[in-house]
């Protein structure tokens, strides 16, 4: 949320947001062109209501079972990274499925957590690990229910060989919904009664 917005929703002004991010007592979150922003999870710090309870949680994908070796390294990373920070890990999540799919059981799970408010922060090494497309989209609903998504951004950790495989799958799948408009105008062309009315 905008500094603003969580200016209006604890009763304090924005300049005041500012002094407490420049103090150190409610640090602000940064875009990409520094703006700042702030998460469900810093509006509850704000109203002290307790976060020590939500988890953090290390998430790790794959898209072949091939690329064990790559999944290992992301948590290594990932494990590196929160250790240096001095945050507890209550749970690494290793996955293996296509970015693309949305029913991978283990995410959804995860995303399941997220809404019932049991996740304080997802660690991954770079958004296309969490999933291929909309990533800020899911980036904001994990925040309406104060989960912030750390993207360490290690784009190391993201083979191309992922990136192609994602791309034909792409065109695979919209290839198949034109040949099928094809078959479908096809059919509707040679039906009498369709041919009837439009006579």
């Amino acid at each position: 949320m905008k500094p603003k917005e969580l200016a209006e929703r604890i009763g304090v002004s924005v300049k005041t947001l500012q002094k407490w991010d420049r103090q150190g007592k409610l640090p602000a979150k940064r875009t990409v062109t520094n703006r700042r922003y702030y998460t469900e999870a810093d509006y509850l710090k704000a109203i002290g209501k307790p976060t020590a309870n939500r988890q953090n949680v290390i998430y790790a994908r794959v898209s072949t079972a091939a690329q064990k070796d790559d999944l290992r390294d992301q948590v290594k990373f990932l494990r590196q990274y929160v250790n240096a920070k001095g945050i507890i890990v209550d749970q690494v999540i290793t996955d293996v499925g296509s970015g693309l799919n949305y029913k991978r059981k283990k995410w959804n799970q995860l995303l399941d957590e997220v809404m019932q408010s049991k996740v304080n922060q997802i660690y991954i090494a770079y958004p296309d690990r969490f999933t291929r497309f909309g990533f800020d989209w899911f980036q904001q609903f994990c925040a309406k229910f104060g989960t912030e998504i750390v993207v360490v951004n290690n784009e190391q950790l993201s083979p191309e060989a992922e990136v192609v495989q994602d791309l034909i799958s792409i065109i695979h799948v919209f290839s198949s919904r034109v040949y099928g408009l094809r078959k479908y105008q096809k059919k509707v062309s040679d039906d009498d009664d369709v041919n009837h009315l439009q006579n």
